[in-house]
């Protein structure tokens, strides 16, 4: 394997989340071969990299000059062949599995012995190596939307994954201005899904049972813990807060919290109307009413803040 400072990569899959792995990378001086099924899908993502990038600049993470440095170092194609020389191929397309499946069995064919294979899209490393000879270098590499502008990539490898593998993957992220986070053993949707559903499903219960309105539910959140979670996580704050309290307060509350194995039946109802939130105008909210795309820069504006609280590197 090459130094992971810097190489040749391969992203498959240019959305949302693939068109912004490829702006990491660039921006970390490698050489980035975006691979996408149109001509046209990739004039949009290299258009969306661009933006960001600019926003970048503006917002002084940036070098103006670094704008331009980073997109002469991403090119496109169509052939999943681009990908047999990298060093790095990322899998971020979208939720079909044969489609998944069927492109690693591509890339082992295609790809140098020590080419590590990644999956970015949030499945363990072994729902995609079913047609991989090579599975000591396959391993899941999941980046949280948006992800030029998150720093986390949850790191897990299969029990077959390698150690330098895993190792390498890692170093590659940090080098790039990511903050990996490696998993001992595969659990489905990894750690930050598992938590951020836990919390979105009671509060779905509380709002489907009446407890409070969605405005009530989303503003103790974004006032109280959502506030002290950018600086202690769940683990920390309960021991700061005395861990013997936390231990009892839990027994008491443990009980009484949702644990539903399915979402609530108000959601599905809503769902099955086409009540897909944003897109559609209607979810939980009406968003006649609200401006989704405000609170989506207000959101963006947040984070490249946080960014530059990081210090990030560029």
């Amino acid at each position: 394997m090459t130094s992971p400072s810097s190489g040749t990569m391969a992203v498959i899959g240019n959305g949302v989340i693939g068109h912004g792995i490829a702006e990491i990378f660039a921006k970390g001086r490698w050489d980035v071969c975006l691979i996408g099924r149109s001509q046209d899908s990739l004039s949009k993502a290299i258009d969306r990299i661009r933006a960001s990038l600019d926003e970048f600049v503006e917002a002084g993470l940036l070098l103006a000059s670094a704008g331009p440095f980073a997109m002469s170092r991403i090119s496109t194609s169509t052939s999943i062949e681009q990908a047999a020389n990298a060093d790095l191929a990322i899998e971020a397309l979208p939720e079909d599995m044969d489609l998944k499946l069927h492109v690693f069995a591509q890339l082992d064919a295609i790809c140098r012995p020590d080419t590590v294979l990644a999956t970015a899209s949030g499945h363990p490393a072994s729902s995609v190596d079913g047609q991989v000879t090579r599975k000591e270098r396959v391993v899941a590499a999941h980046f949280w939307y948006p992800p030029q502008l998150l720093p986390l990539v949850e790191v897990c490898g299969s029990p077959k994954t390698s150690s330098e593998t895993v190792s390498w993957i890692c170093d590659a992220l940090t080098a790039v201005g990511k903050a990996p986070v490696v998993l001992d053993r595969e659990v489905p949707g990894f750690l930050g899904n598992r938590i951020q559903f836990a919390a979105l499903r009671e509060a779905w219960s509380l709002w489907a049972a009446g407890v409070a309105s969605a405005e009530a539910i989303d503003s103790v959140v974004k006032n109280s813990i959502g506030r002290r979670l950018a600086v202690t996580g769940p683990i920390e704050s309960a021991d700061l807060g005395g861990l013997d309290t936390m231990y009892h307060f839990a027994q008491f509350l443990f009980p009484s919290l949702d644990q539903s194995v399915e979402p609530p039946t108000a959601i599905g109802a809503l769902v099955r109307d086409g009540n897909r939130g944003v897109s559609s105008g209607q979810g939980i909210y009406d968003w006649a009413d609200r401006s989704g795309a405000a609170l989506l820069s207000s959101r963006r504006q947040e984070l490249l803040r946080w960014l530059k609280i990081d210090g990030h590197p560029e």
